[in-house]
């Protein structure tokens, strides 16, 4: 194509295909083409490459931090509050069942933060501001996960929340920074975020989950690593506990490892 910055072939491709699945499990469609180098060619202009074959030979010699610059680049970042509202809905319900347990909750594709601060205000207001709750909020990106342990957002990202919800749960900016909001430390102080990969088998996790949210992340995998990510989340969940996944995601063939419960709600077997 004319005007392109950098030359672009479809074996440059093909190689950013390999390693974006070798490295996080995704697998780019071959209409992904225009996005990759749209998002790529950034990458060479930071770091000073002509090429994308040379910018990709370097990555491939070094094990250093441009691993987590492509990846970055590479990873889808949609979400919003209270994003697919029937999950908070059963999830407030679960909560109010059983309003003194000690609560564990992992939110594993963390992105911004909308997603693990809805779980959050869901736990405060179905169980209290004494709450026994923890939510670990994990992403393979580090850059939305600095923005989401930051807690600032723009206002009119807020559509979901309620005046209410806004009101108990944020700040309001003021001069310089009107027109955002910044979450409440204590929706913060329950939150552990960190940097974690799918589909490596490193997972930081000591303790067991009661429910896990991986919404919308499978469908970047293919059939065989999104079976190896369930097999590593019934791992880490108790025994009933519920999984939260995204409206197009079905995992009725995995009925060994989880059955359906409600509306994209799985109980772990």
């Amino acid at each position: 194509m004319q005007g392109r910055e950098f030359a672009w072939t479809d074996a440059d491709f093909d190689r950013v295909q390999a390693l974006i699945y070798k490295r996080a499990g995704i697998s780019l469609h071959d209409g992904k083409h225009a996005m990759v180098y749209s998002r790529l060619s950034r990458r060479l202009r930071d770091t000073g490459h002509q090429s994308f074959k040379e910018y990709l030979s370097w990555l491939e010699s070094t094990d250093g931090a441009e691993w987590q610059e492509f990846v970055n680049a590479l990873t889808t970042n949609l979400t919003s509050f209270f994003r697919e509202r029937h999950h908070f809905e059963i999830f407030a319900e679960l909560l109010k069942a059983r309003p003194s347990h000690p609560w564990r909750v992992w939110c594993s594709a963390a992105s911004t933060g909308e997603e693990p601060y809805s779980i959050v205000m869901t736990a405060l207001e179905s169980l209290g501001s004494r709450a026994n709750f923890s939510l670990s909020a994990s992403d393979i990106d580090s850059k939305v996960l600095a923005t989401a342990s930051a807690g600032v957002y723009r206002a009119e990202s807020m559509k979901g929340v309620s005046p209410a919800q806004a009101h108990q749960f944020f700040l309001r900016g003021k001069g310089a920074n009107s027109g955002m909001v910044r979450v409440k430390p204590e929706l913060t102080r329950l939150v552990d975020f960190l940097i974690v990969n799918l589909i490596k088998n490193d997972w930081p996790f000591k303790e067991q989950f009661d429910v896990v949210f991986c919404r919308n992340v499978m469908i970047y995998f293919d059939a065989a690593t999104q079976r190896g990510v369930l097999e590593r989340i019934h791992r880490v969940m108790k025994p009933g506990g519920i999984l939260f996944v995204g409206h197009a995601e079905n995992f009725t063939d995995s009925r060994d490892l989880f059955t359906l419960k409600g509306k994209t709600a799985y109980e772990r077997v």
